[in-house]
């Protein structure tokens, strides 16, 4: 539908669009705006449809006693399946992530104006009923309808539209975790698939937006309450690394669940509105255990990291989780993954902490810290999100001490969820429609340059024989923070820092030689940067020498990190845009 516009307000657009940074921002600030208030309306949204099927429920149902919950979400299942078929946007049942991947991956980006209202309806009504899922797929979906509304009426690019979808993504998410960082790598790894450098400020600026907007209304408010985390032993990253593996098991039942569930119900012959009041009650049933199991559950997930629930109903609600998610979602109801993926993670590191307590009492951490861990590595293991799950842990808990185990436990949680399932939550259902969701993606650029291309061949060295005083005087007249140390016969000894120098220069009788450090990293002339940046990993060496592969010890020159960035700059730019 064409929009008719004034003239002054066609000619401001074509004058911020002469400016790609003014024009840019603008959109992404937009967006930013929009989305966050959208998720703003969402929770409240939410809770006044919670309060209405839960309180007023339990006055004109009371006489049914406990079991009136039953009815709540088969009564929610039935509006939802109603309001779904009606608007005609089948688009919005489900958990809304993999629709946004496929209109990226199909239709430029391109997402129908009334998928939002649908969707924001749809899920806070279907959650707010008791339907167990969670409302940051949703909220992505809704921001990023956003975006691609804003997108298609000013007629921009494809490019353009895509980089709109993700800010929209990217402020769901910060919105809703108070999670801006998160945020924008959520949009790159999961609805891009890649990271997009050319607009990647510009989602970085929707996210910090959402989450001023969220802020200003819901104050700075923590998606959950977590206790501070101590690794006891270094030891006890072993733990953490078999609980990454478990967890990976936990999310592929997960995913074989939910997607069996969906099949059992689109086999059903019964109209399309019905069925997730039909799921509605096998979740009323199951949420007769415990309230825990309706809607999000981070009540339940709060409960489990101050580890005061016990062994046996820790299994339980795991067990009831991935069903009560598995017949929201299979049936046709309206949430997403998110938050039921951090709840079995909870449940099962509850579970797995509860057991290594009782093995090894006063040596481990508390339960607490596994659900912790155990939250990230599940939904990292769903979602083949990694740096998602990791970013949005350490953003929720504000504590630098989980990173270690939390990575361990991710890295190792996605890595064999991928072998046992290569497709994801998201991808698999796309991959179910026929859709193969691979964005193009560019060959590690890093493969292309060689060592010998970027490398710095006269680099300075130093004798093993210089004096500390020396050796300063040498740092102080340079913009070096190392180098390499060779002896009169040109065989490398060794590597010398400016921190090895100030670390020991109240001794300043020592020499060079009884400072330097001999166990180096170091690189060939013919190998690749990739190889070079594998082998370096997360170690903090600023340079490394490069040797003769001849002859290891005769050096040929050195490689920093800046060689590194500026040819992976340089490649990029010679990159076609889009």
């Amino acid at each position: 539908m064409n929009i008719l516009k004034p003239s002054w307000l066609d000619s401001l657009i074509q004058r911020f669009r002469g400016s790609e940074f003014a024009f840019g921002t603008t959109l992404a600030v937009t967006v930013g705006i929009v989305a966050g208030l959208g998720a703003v309306a969402f929770r409240w949204l939410i809770r006044f449809f919670h309060e209405s099927f839960f309180d007023r429920g339990a006055e004109v149902l009371g006489f049914l006693g406990e079991y009136y919950v039953i009815l709540l979400p088969v009564l929610g299942g039935l509006i939802v399946g109603l309001l779904i078929h009606f608007s005609g946007a089948k688009e919005t049942r489900g958990h809304g992530v993999p629709e946004v991947m496929e209109a990226v991956a199909t239709r430029g980006g391109r997402i129908r104006s009334r998928v939002a209202a649908v969707k924001i309806l749809a899920s806070s009504i279907c959650l707010g009923s008791g339907g167990s899922a969670g409302r940051e797929g949703p909220i992505v979906q809704i921001g990023s309808t956003i975006g691609s509304i804003l997108g298609q009426r000013f007629h921009l690019s494809q490019e353009w539209i895509k980089s709109l979808v993700a800010c929209g993504a990217a402020a769901g998410i910060s919105a809703t975790f108070n999670a801006p960082i998160a945020g924008v790598f959520f949009a790159h790894e999961v609805i891009l698939g890649r990271i997009f450098t050319r607009h990647f400020g510009f989602v970085v600026m929707s996210s910090i937006v959402a989450s001023v907007i969220a802020h200003a209304f819901l104050g700075d408010l923590q998606s959950l309450s977590v206790p501070s985390y101590t690794l006891n032993s270094p030891w006890e990253l072993g733990l953490y690394f078999i609980l990454g593996v478990a967890c990976a098991l936990i999310a592929v039942v997960f995913i074989r669940t939910l997607y069996k569930t969906e099949d059992i119900f689109d086999a059903a012959r019964i109209p399309e509105y019905v069925k997730p009041a039909l799921g509605g009650i096998a979740i009323g049933l199951i949420g007769l255990y415990n309230p825990y199991l309706f809607g999000v559950g981070y009540g339940g997930v709060e409960q489990a990291l101050l580890g005061k629930i016990g062994l046996i109903t820790l299994v339980a609600l795991l067990l009831l989780k991935v069903l009560a998610t598995s017949f929201t979602l299979g049936s046709g109801g309206s949430g997403g993954i998110f938050a039921p993926s951090l709840f079995m993670g909870a449940m099962f590191g509850g579970i797995f902490g509860n057991i290594a307590n009782r093995l090894l009492p006063g040596v481990v951490a508390p339960s607490g810290a596994y659900a912790l861990v155990g939250m990230a590595a599940v939904f990292s293991a769903a979602a083949r999100a990694p740096i998602t799950a990791m970013i949005i842990l350490f953003e929720m808990t504000r504590d630098y001490a989980i990173i270690l185990p939390l990575m361990l436990a991710v890295v190792v949680s996605t890595l064999i969820a991928h072998r046992l399932s290569p497709d994801g939550i998201y991808t698999l259902k796309l991959k179910r429609r026929g859709i193969s969701f691979h964005p193009q993606e560019e060959t590690d650029l890093l493969e292309r340059v060689s060592v010998e291309e970027v490398m710095t061949r006269d680099f300075p060295t130093v004798s093993p024989e210089m004096t500390l005083v020396q050796i300063a005087a040498r740092f102080a007249k340079s913009k070096h923070h190392g180098f390499p140390v060779v002896d009169k016969e040109g065989t490398l000894r060794g590597m010398v820092t400016l921190a090895d120098v100030e670390a020991k220069m109240s001794s300043k009788d020592l020499t060079v030689a009884d400072i330097y450090t001999t166990h180096l990293i170091t690189a060939y002339p013919d190998e690749t940067l990739h190889d070079v940046v594998h082998r370096l990993g997360t170690s903090e060496v600023g340079r490394i020498p490069v040797v003769d592969r001849k002859d290891p010890s005769r050096l040929v020159g050195v490689l920093r990190r800046y060689d590194i960035v500026k040819a992976y700059a340089k490649a990029i730019s010679k990159l076609p845009r889009g």
